[in-house]
């Protein structure tokens, strides 16, 4: 797939937009990291749905809100967009930059998932 295809695929949000629609009550963080990385440091208020092990059906019913996916560095975030777009969901949402961003930012995590 072209890089292009994918950028018209999946919307790239900020870590202060995402901080913010989250705080808001307007987005589902979606983090599909091992548990194994979210133990280390998670984000505040983000779902654990791995991607080794991803399906679309375990992702929390968003209740009106956004889902927007959300990894390390921002590849998975997009693999897991277009995994759930595939399954006939509207989720086409992540968080550029992933947990790098969202530190390099200054948004806070947590320990222990």
């Amino acid at each position: 797939m072209l890089e292009d295809d994918v950028a018209n695929q999946v919307q790239d949000l900020t870590p202060d937009e995402v901080s913010k629609g989250v705080a808001e009550g307007r987005y589902l963080l979606v983090d599909v990291r091992e548990p194994n990385e979210v133990e280390a440091e998670a984000y505040p208020y983000g779902v654990v749905v791995p991607l080794s092990t991803f399906d679309p059906k375990a992702i929390p019913d968003p209740q009106g809100k956004d889902v927007v996916f959300a990894c390390r560095s921002g590849k998975r975030s997009v693999t897991a967009s277009l995994a759930a777009q595939a399954a006939g969901l509207p989720y086409d949402k992540h968080l550029a930059g992933g947990m790098l961003g969202w530190k390099a930012a200054g948004l806070p995590s947590k320990v222990g998932g």
